[in-house]
């Protein structure tokens, strides 16, 4: 954004000293031939510019150029009255909001998954994406090591959660959403709303059905169902839930971050620098780390055929964009998880997905992967808890609460 503040004089302007602030991309703009005026006035800068970096990546660091007070340059210079010069006469400058979100990742071992914290650093607000209940499938006890975590880093950073995103109903781990839900309406004084997209309904009676879980404990326990690329506030930062099924048919990936908005743009060139800016999509389990390829879709609902549009739909992104992964499982050879790679990277290295692999064969491929899975080892505790939302079952007489399993019975009874 450039700010500018024009001083009158009986005989002459001035401009008081000019801030850019911009992404990395920005000084392209102004080195760009055919917008002169901008140009000009960032070789005058060049002398005492001061550049801070304030980010490793190159798609989010940021630069501060400080111009000193210096004349307007004879193609602006107009004898001053009290009148607005005309636009020909003026500088036009763009108005926009760009704004990258920090985003912190947690890793929880046991079930391989990823935990996100991603806040807006201009309002502290944030969301929470797929947190994590630990269970202990010997004991049955659950606990909350990895939600607490979430929670311990959101406190030293000063940060507001403003919603709970989910990108499906997993069967893996347990949700920690509700717990979240409720200690944060102590912590923080108001409850973030937990969200997943519009066709969990189908998933809820589905699963509850064949678990007997009574109506009053799925219906209506999530906040938000979000449309097909609903479009929703993280504080300043632009969102988008995204469709991509395939692993189940209610998944939904979420676009944080990048390009807001440009209400005024006279610069031909800026539209095309701001496409640069860094856009983050968080995928669930959609593409895993490219050495791993996909996740499965063997479960109902779930189609290859859906998830071979789906990763199309992310690879038709810019290379730069960065795919944020639900789950690494690192093979032999890689020692540590991995919470995102590039479009680029995909698009070239991902073993289900890159260029050249066509839609046959990827089904193929991943029926015959599916095959051979066995069963989720959390898979029943998990289906039943994610449909409530995170909420746990109800207290019988007896003082427990209690989740059903199906028992595979061999030979005749």
């Amino acid at each position: 954004m450039i700010d500018t503040y024009r001083q009158s004089s009986s005989m002459k302007r001035q401009v008081t000293p000019i801030m850019y602030r911009a992404c990395s991309t920005s000084r392209l703009a102004l080195q760009l031939p055919g917008y002169r005026p901008l140009r000009q006035l960032h070789q005058k800068a060049a002398a005492t510019a001061s550049i801070t970096r304030t980010s490793r990546d190159i798609f989010s660091t940021q630069r501060a150029l400080h111009l000193t007070t210096n004349p307007i340059p004879k193609w602006n210079q107009k004898p001053w009255s009290n009148n607005q010069p005309s636009t020909s006469s003026r500088a036009a400058y763009t108005t926009a909001t760009l704004s990258n979100p920090t985003i912190h990742e947690i890793f929880e071992k046991t079930s391989g998954t990823w935990q996100y914290l991603v806040a807006d650093p201009k309002t502290s607000k944030a969301v929470i994406i797929d947190p994590v209940l630990n269970y202990d499938s010997a004991t049955q006890a659950i606990t909350t090591e990895a939600a607490d975590a979430i929670l311990s880093k959101a406190k030293e950073m000063g940060y507001k959660i403003d919603k709970i995103l989910e990108t499906h109903a997993h069967a893996d781990h347990l949700t920690a959403a509700s717990y979240l839900q409720t200690r944060l309406a102590t912590d923080q004084g108001f409850k973030p709303p937990v969200c997943i997209g519009k066709r969990i309904e189908q998933v809820q009676t589905l699963f509850a059905k064949r678990y007997g879980v009574p109506a009053k404990e799925y219906v209506r326990v999530f906040d938000r169902l979000f449309d097909d690329d609903e479009v929703f506030s993280i504080g300043e930062l632009s969102a988008k839930a995204i469709h991509l099924p395939g692993h189940t048919p209610d998944h939904l990936g979420y676009m944080i971050g990048g390009k807001r908005s440009i209400p005024f743009h006279p610069c031909p060139f800026l539209p095309q620098i701001l496409k640069r800016a860094p856009e983050n999509l968080f995928c669930g389990d959609s593409l895993f780390h490219i050495d791993i390829g996909t996740a499965r879709c063997d479960f109902p609902g779930g189609s290859a055929r859906d998830l071979y549009a789906s990763g199309r739909k992310l690879l038709s992104l810019p290379d730069h964009y960065k795919i944020w992964t639900g789950h690494d499982y690192p093979p032999e050879g890689r020692s540590e998880p991995v919470p995102w790679m590039s479009v680029r990277d995909h698009k070239t290295l991902n073993k289900h997905l890159k260029e050249g692999i066509c839609e046959e064969e990827f089904v193929a491929l991943r029926r015959e992967r599916d095959g051979g899975l066995k069963a989720p080892r959390l898979l029943h505790q998990s289906l039943q808890i994610n449909i409530r939302a995170g909420r746990l079952p109800k207290v019988e007489e007896s003082g427990f609460r209690f989740l059903h399993v199906p028992l595979v019975v061999g030979g005749e009874w």
